[in-house]
C-alpha cells in the first residue's frame, strides 16, 4: 500500500527509518537512471568517509563498576590502632563523545571512455545539516562542485536544522536543487512542503541541450513499497520532530484519518 502522504512521508525521517531509507534511495536513484543514461554515460555508487561525534545515544558511558572500584581504592587505613575511612568524593559517572567512523552514499554521473565526473547527485543526510564535522566536511565538497564544471543535484529530504546555503530560497520543508555549471551562481529550486508531491526533474548532463527526466515520485514509490515501510510505520504515532505549523498539522492529521479509514474499509 502506497504512503498516504503526496510526496515525501515525514514518517521516514525518524531515526528507525532513516538510514535505510537514504541507502534505498541512492540505490534506486542509480538504477532508475542507469538504463537512460547508456551508451554515453554511466552512474556510479560513491561513498563519502570521515570521523564524527556520534549523536547522544551513541555516546560510550562509563560502566559502573569500574566507578565502584575506583572508589573502594581510595579507603585508606587512619593508623594501626583505630581504622578510619575518609570520605573523598565519589565520581559522577559521565559519557564522553567518541568519535566513529562516518560512511555517506552518493551519485556520480560519469562520461563513459574519459570518466569524467559530469553531474553530483546528493541525498543529504541528518550530519549534512546538523552543525558538526559532517556539515563541515559536506559544505567543503559542495564548494568544490559548485567551484568547477560538474554539476549538482541535491536532495533534502528533511526537515530538522538549517538548509544549505542559498539566497532566495522561500521557506519549506523539503527541497531539490538543480544547479547547473554553465548557470551558476544561479540554480533551480523545487521548494516543497509535505502537502505537495515529490516533483519530476531534469538531471543535467554535459551540454545544455542534454537533460534527462527523473520520476522522483515514480522511484520514491518504489523504495516506500519493497521496503514494506506501509507494513513498519505506524501512523497512530505523532509526527517526528520538528514541530509542524498548525495548519500542515490540521491537514495532516484529516490526511491520516482518512487512510486509517480506507485502511480498515
Amino acid at each position: 500500500m502506497p504512503s498516504p502522504f503526496p510526496g515525501m512521508d515525514p514518517f521516514l525521517e525518524q531515526p528507525a527509518f532513516w538510514s535505510s531509507f537514504h541507502s534505498r534511495l541512492v540505490v534506486a536513484i542509480a538504477d532508475a537512471l542507469a538504463p537512460n543514461l547508456r551508451p554515453r554515460y554511466y552512474v556510479e555508487v560513491e561513498t563519502r568517509t570521515y570521523w564524527d561525534t556520534p549523536d547522544g545515544e551513541l555516546f560510550v558511558g562509563i560502566p559502573d563498576d569500574v566507578v565502584l572500584t575506583r572508589t573502594q581504592s581510595l579507603q585508606v587505613e587512619a593508623s594501626q590502632s583505630q581504622s578510619a575511612v575518609i570520605a573523598y568524593p565519589r565520581p559522577q559517572e559521565v559519557t564522553l563523545p567518541v568519535p566513529v567512523e562516518t560512511r555517506e552514499r552518493y551519485l556520480e554521473i560519469r562520461e563513459v571512455g574519459t570518466d569524467a565526473v559530469i553531474t553530483v547527485i546528493e541525498v543529504l543526510s541528518p550530519k549534512n545539516k546538523r552543525r558538526g564535522n559532517g556539515r563541515t566536511t559536506y559544505e567543503t565538497k559542495r564548494n568544490t562542485v559548485l567551484s568547477s564544471a560538474t554539476h549538482l543535484v541535491e536532495l533534502d529530504l528533511l526537515r530538522a536544522d538549517s538548509p544549505l546555503p542559498m539566497q532566495g530560497a522561500n521557506s519549506s520543508d523539503y527541497h531539490v536543487l538543480v544547479s547547473r555549471s554553465d548557470r551558476r551562481p544561479q540554480a533551480d529550486l523545487y521548494a516543497l512542503t509535505v502537502r505537495d508531491p515529490l516533483p519530476l526533474f531534469p538531471l543535467p548532463l554535459k551540454t545544455s541541450e542534454e537533460n534527462l527526466p527523473v520520476d522522483l515520485p515514480d522511484i520514491f514509490r518504489g523504495v516506500y513499497d519493497r521496503a514494506g515501510y506501509d507494513l513498519r510505520i505506524d501512523y497512530h504515532q505523532p509526527i517526528p520532530p520538528p514541530q509542524l505549523s498548525e495548519t500542515n498539522r490540521i491537514w495532516i492529521n484529516q490526511l491520516l484519518a482518512d487512510y486509517d479509514t480506507f485502511q480498515n474499509g
